[in-house]
């Protein structure tokens, strides 16, 4: 059973995406959806929160590369934060935190997006 909610609000010109659940084959096409959405709306700064989500699959590890993918372009930024420890490994396993910083807390990572200035 592949739940995903995803909800997404702006603070301070970074939209904050909140995925909870698994991020699999099945829900992958969702957050897709919505994440290319904010894009072609002009957000270039992205943080994912990732404290409720407790499966992600390869499906969902590309929807994250295309994100940062997609940003690299508009010279965006992508941040993920709170990771469970499971999706953690994930992220390390398939050598993606070297590519995207990653943070402990939601508030390091909106800190993220101030040190980088516009």
């Amino acid at each position: 059973e592949g739940q995903m909610e995803i909800a997404h609000e702006e603070k301070n010109g970074v939209v904050c995406i909140k995925l909870a659940g698994r991020l699999d084959a099945e829900s992958a096409p969702l957050a897709e959806t919505t994440v290319k959405g904010l894009m072609q709306q002009g957000k270039s700064r992205l943080l994912f929160d990732l404290s409720g989500l407790d499966y992600i699959s390869s499906a969902g590890l590309r929807v994250i590369l295309l994100t940062v993918k997609g940003l690299q372009a508009s010279k965006g930024k992508v941040v993920l934060s709170a990771l469970t420890p499971y999706v953690r490994e994930i992220f390390d396993v398939s050598n993606f935190s070297s590519i995207i910083p990653i943070t402990d807390s939601v508030d390091e990572g909106l800190k993220q997006f101030h040190h980088a200035g516009r």
